[in-house]
């Protein structure tokens, strides 16, 4: 889970914040008015860390062009 912290707080812990994100890898959502419009996460060297991480977490269609939860439209009965 991501931290979130108001952009009007940002400049007083933002040291705090990037030494936290270093340590923690866990990323911080800047917000303004309670939307967010940054987001600043630790630097990674090399991307393919990135998809690393999403290896082996797709799900496998054996036909993906098939409509799918047809069982489930009450319209199509």
């Amino acid at each position: 889970m991501e931290n979130v912290i108001p952009k009007t707080k940002l400049k007083v812990h933002v040291l705090n914040l990037l030494k936290e994100i270093e340590k923690t890898g866990i990323g911080v959502i800047i917000t303004d008015k309670g939307k967010p419009v940054a987001k600043i996460i630790r630097y990674a060297e090399d991307s393919s860390d990135i998809l690393k991480s999403l290896r082996n977490s797709v799900i496998r269609y054996d036909a993906p062009t098939m409509p799918v939860g047809l069982e489930d439209w009450d319209a199509l009965k």
